[in-house]
């Protein structure tokens, strides 16, 4: 028997205490809201009147209920468009606060608020009962054992990142249990979890893993939203990569990968939603309260928009503020997760005038949260609005995603002239952007692929984008890639041209892996897996995308070879390697080819190879890096007549007395131990 009582108006969401559940729910402008509560199939909706609103929050406690029970709400208020407000009582809603769904997310005209078919479109009103086409929000009980297992805590000068896709990491592995791949179970199973130590990785870094959505657009050409940047709720893990269907899952995942001492940073999408514009779903905020939720643009019917996806997400207001606050530390400390990447961080930290500043309530808050400000913090520092490009102008504690690193390495090593002086800016941290406030090289997250762009194979295979199999004519995906295909367009048999990408690869692999800052590396690049081309797989939720574990190509072996030396030797020398302190690089002196100290007029417009020392308590590391096609003559730095030992050469070809200097292989990365 349900007993009803009052409740409290804190914490928002489902909250199961052992004898019952408190409901909260926040609205400023709704009229009437009823808690819908389902059986354990979907259906039997009860209805029942949340008659208590205190501080804009209706609440009720319900002793009775327990985890497992399903529920959504209903919201009553007007419907005037015009005003920003799109109440619709008839359309199902999730809770934002809600820890699990059971469901589809795919789209349906029955979620729509407005009657899709009407000539005013958004600006009739729909009666259709929505609730059929709409997830279930699940009661959870958080408890859970951790088994006594803590943290790693790994130190930012440690940090070696490797960004997957949840389900795409799994999906085709041969040694998961077919009934675990693409889920958490498959991800930290044992074989995983050993490939990653046996790398010599860090933390691994995990695509959206919370609800999302399949829009209508996507579905229309028979295609998924498969990156997940489309969230619904920002606390409930996909349902897809449930293969138990319980949270706890996700929870005993991040458990093994403590246990194995690796960290676990999710990527998190705040600046706007699945709901999309004012075309899209009615399934949560919009219903709940679209004026607070939403930034509106001056005709209300409309939302500003910063971030390509119909809406951004109004963090100006302090119970949406709230909620990702909340949603953050949710993750934090009943998941225990390590650190979070901000997709187009830039939007979050805008203000009322739609201006970005680093004195934004997100920001700030962040930074004065006792338990945020302890977790890794990555920035995607930009967004389409303008000034939305703020690479290097993050507040300090905080990481960000640097293209210039990406974009530098990927010319120089097509062999574009003008690249040495930023190329040498690049690979030594980044100074001009990161040097200042405190802030420490680390603060770069130096990358070369990402999950969105090419991966590096492809980078070396293919001059322009290959995007079709999306369905918008080759449109979508960035067109300046900054690739070269070494003479053939796509895949070939022919030996040189393969030989010449593997050296490009291998090179870029090095560059990014010795680099000073924290690296990043995309999964499967490791080995050298393609996306035939394709720079925009976001919708391709197949074998595209999905990483092949079973044709590795030979190259593709040697690479991984090659990136287990480098992760090592980026350990063994690291003191030689700058991650904490700038002013390191004071210690780093640039040699021309042949071992005279470069002076300014030695960065030409035309040098494409460098080289330069560092020193340690006497003890020297010589760096040089190739991005020419042909080998060159090479000295090592006249101020050193010492006896030099090769520890590291990714072209492999150097052998033998290096006494009377060496010839620097074309595509190559070397390293010289003073011995």
């Amino acid at each position: 028997m349900l007993e009803f009582f009052k409740g409290l108006p804190y914490p928002l969401g489902a909250q199961y205490d052992g004898k019952g559940v408190n409901f909260a729910l926040f609205s400023a402008h709704a009229t009437r809201v009823q808690l819908c509560l389902f059986n354990k199939n979907g259906q039997g909706e009860t209805k029942i009147d949340i008659p208590n609103y205190t501080d804009e929050v209706f609440h009720i406690y319900i002793k009775g209920l327990r985890p497992g029970q399903l529920y959504g709400y209903r919201v009553w208020g007007p419907y005037e468009p015009h005003q920003g407000l799109r109440f619709n009582r008839h359309k199902l809603l999730l809770d934002p606060y809600a820890k699990q769904l059971t469901g589809a997310l795919f789209s349906n005209n029955a979620q729509l608020g407005y009657n899709p078919y009407s000539p005013q479109k958004d600006l009739s009103f729909s009666r259709t009962n929505s609730a059929p086409f709409v997830p279930k929000c699940v009661v959870v009980d958080d408890a859970f054992d951790w088994e006594k297992v803590e943290k790693p805590k790994i130190p930012w000068d440690e940090e070696i990142i490797y960004e997957t896709h949840l389900k795409g990491f799994t999906a085709r592995h041969p040694e998961i249990d077919a009934a675990l791949r693409g889920t958490c179970a498959g991800l930290s199973s044992k074989q995983v979890i050993a490939y990653l130590k046996s790398l010599g990785i860090s933390s691994i870094e995990l695509l959206p893993v919370a609800a999302f959505m399949t829009n209508g657009f996507l579905q229309d050409k028979g295609l998924t939203n498969y990156w997940g940047y489309d969230p619904i709720t920002f606390m409930a893990p996909h349902a897809p990569y449930l293969s138990s269907g319980r949270v706890q899952e996700f929870k005993t995942m991040v458990r093994l990968f403590h246990e194995a001492g690796i960290e676990v940073i999710l990527d998190v999408v705040y600046n706007h939603t699945g709901e999309g514009n004012q075309m899209g779903q009615t399934l949560c905020y919009r219903g709940i309260d679209n004026a607070v939720y939403y930034r509106l643009a001056e005709d209300k019917r409309f939302y500003e928009d910063t971030t390509g996806c119909g809406a951004s997400f109004n963090l100006e207001h302090p119970r949406v503020l709230q909620l990702v606050m909340d949603s953050l530390r949710y993750w934090a400390e009943m998941v225990q997760i390590d650190g979070f990447r901000f997709d187009l961080a830039t939007t979050l930290a805008r203000d009322a005038q739609n201006q970005y500043t680093t004195h934004s309530d997100f920001l700030a808050t962040v930074q004065q949260d006792p338990v945020l400000q302890r977790l890794k913090m990555i920035a995607e520092p930009w967004d389409l609005g303008w000034g939305g490009y703020q690479v290097g102008a993050f507040r300090p504690g905080w990481a960000e995603w640097n293209d210039k690193f990406r974009d530098t390495v990927r010319r120089f090593y097509k062999g574009d002239e003008g690249q040495s002086g930023e190329f040498a800016a690049r690979f030594t941290g980044s100074a001009d952007m990161y040097a200042h406030k405190g802030r420490r090289p680390w603060a770069s997250i130096n990358f070369i692929t990402a999950h969105d762009g090419f991966r590096l194979w492809d980078l070396v295979s293919y001059n322009e984008k290959h995007n079709f199999q999306n369905g918008e004519d080759n449109a979508d995906g960035n067109n300046c890639n900054y690739s070269f295909n070494s003479g053939v367009e796509g895949e070939t048999d022919n030996p040189d041209i393969l030989k010449n990408r593997s050296l490009r690869a291998r090179a870029m692999m090095a560059s990014l892996l010795l680099s000073f800052g924290t690296p990043m590396i995309r999964a499967g690049d490791e080995f050298l897996q393609t996306s035939l081309g394709n720079n925009n797989t976001y919708a391709q939720d197949n074998e595209l995308s999905w990483l092949d574990w079973e044709h590795i190509r030979p190259e593709g072996k040697e690479m991984q070879a090659l990136v287990k030396k480098l992760i090592s030797l980026r350990k063994s020398y690291a003191q030689y390697i700058e991650t904490t302190d700038f002013e390191g690089l004071n210690r780093c002196l640039w040699y021309r080819p042949d071992g005279q100290k470069m002076q300014e007029e030695d960065w030409g417009y035309f040098v494409r190879a460098l080289s330069f020392v560092n020193t340690i308590k006497n003890k020297r590391l010589f760096f040089l890096f190739n991005g020419f096609n042909e080998q060159i003559p090479w000295q090592f730095p006249k101020d050193f007549p010492l006896s030099w030992k090769l520890i590291l050469d990714t072209s492999e070809t150097l052998k033998g007395d290096f006494s009377e200097g060496f010839s620097l292989p074309p595509w190559s990365v070397c390293l010289f131990e003073q011995s």
